[in-house]
């Protein structure tokens, strides 16, 4: 449970989405978040809740931001787009020079995937589930274009109702299962922690919201001496990566490697957004996992065509933790229906779910997937 993606991500959470489905699916999802405690249970707070600020440098973005926010805010999102003297009197640690905007959404922040994880579990628990680890599924009993049980090394399990919700593993799992092959490459992706120093102070990086810079890369605060960084970059799907691979650090991206290093490349990108963090004191760790991504972008949430009892839940491309409520809502409506369902209804409206639809068109591509 939680040994894979979602333990060794950013863990950021926004509704600073362009596709509506997904900014509406995340909006229920932070509103379940803010009320965990409540909900599941537990001492501490899984969300922190300091702002998602996407910065701007292009004319063309400032228009293109526009419209997001406008669809945004239609759907009960308090994002904001800041222009250039705004950006300056709210964040005045941003090289002015470096954006003629931004947009910012102060309900957004980031996750504590640990303590999801543990108190949701233990909830389940409170209420009759029991949980197994270390038992990977090795084979299947079918029936009827149905699956009777699964097999692992922990013995078989038998249920009326099957979930997949494995992610960057889904695609093999299919294949034990009988089920359809979905198109998602799992995609190495790094994050580093640079130590803090020089003229920023702890409480200033602790007040930090997550940054995403025009190059793409970004920022959170890890703590109140740590600052985390992540970059996009070019990778190959590696389709047969084992357990141990997730933590598998390439040369070219250790902060070990030196100065040539995408560690520092992306230090470097970031300070010329945030000048202060160029005085830090050095890279301290480098973690690594895999994004489970989509042709979109946007996950699978749906039956599977060939095994009518099996749902599939997976191909997050990197927004899995953030997203977990409004699965899990979308879950528990599919096994009330027994079958794939044309809306998902939420609080405040009715999701449309054919952006999550098996074999849709990729009309659509997710643009915002930090």
């Amino acid at each position: 449970m939680g040994a894979g993606s979602s333990s060794r991500t950013a863990a950021g959470i926004r509704q600073q989405f362009s596709t509506p489905v997904t900014v509406a699916g995340m909006r229920h999802s932070v509103e379940f978040y803010a009320n965990f405690h409540e909900r599941v249970g537990g001492e501490e707070r899984p969300m922190v809740q300091q702002g998602y600020l996407f910065l701007l440098a292009m004319q063309e973005h400032v228009a293109e931001a526009r419209a997001r926010v406008r669809m945004q805010q239609g759907l009960g999102v308090g994002a904001e787009l800041l222009d250039h003297e705004g950006l300056a009197e709210r964040f005045p640690w941003v090289e002015r020079r470096a954006a003629l905007g931004a947009t910012f959404c102060p309900t957004d922040g980031f996750l504590h995937p640990a303590t999801v994880y543990n108190e949701a579990m233990a909830a389940a628990q409170r209420l009759g589930a029991k949980l197994v680890q270390h038992a990977p599924v090795t084979g299947c009993k079918r029936a009827g274009g149905r699956i009777v049980s699964v097999s692992t090394p922990r013995g078989s399990f038998a249920a009326d109702l099957f979930i997949d919700a494995t992610n960057a593993w889904s695609p093999r799992l299919a294949r034990v299962l009988g089920a359809t092959e979905l198109p998602i490459a799992p995609l190495k992706r790094y994050l580093w922690f640079i130590q803090r120093d020089g003229s920023l102070s702890a409480d200033e990086l602790a007040a930090m919201p997550l940054v995403v810079t025009p190059s793409g890369a970004y920022c959170r605060p890890e703590s109140r001496e740590s600052l985390l960084v992540g970059w996009a970059h070019e990778a190959q799907p590696e389709p047969d990566f084992d357990y141990d691979d997730q933590d598998r650090v390439e040369e070219a991206f250790s902060h070990r490697s030196g100065t040539d290093s995408l560690a520092f490349a992306a230090w470097a990108s970031v300070a010329e957004v945030i000048p202060k963090v160029g005085e830090f004191a050095g890279i301290t760790a480098t973690t690594c996992g895999y994004y489970a991504t989509t042709p979109d972008h946007n996950p699978f949430l749906a039956y599977d065509p060939q095994v009518s009892n099996l749902v599939r839940l997976a191909g997050f491309s990197g927004h899995g933790a953030m997203f977990g409520p409004f699965t899990a809502l979308v879950a528990a409506t599919l096994a009330d229906a027994g079958h794939d369902v044309s809306h998902v209804p939420v609080g405040f409206t009715d999701v449309p779910m054919g952006d999550f639809a098996i074999g849709r068109e990729y009309r659509h591509a997710e643009r915002l997937v930090i």
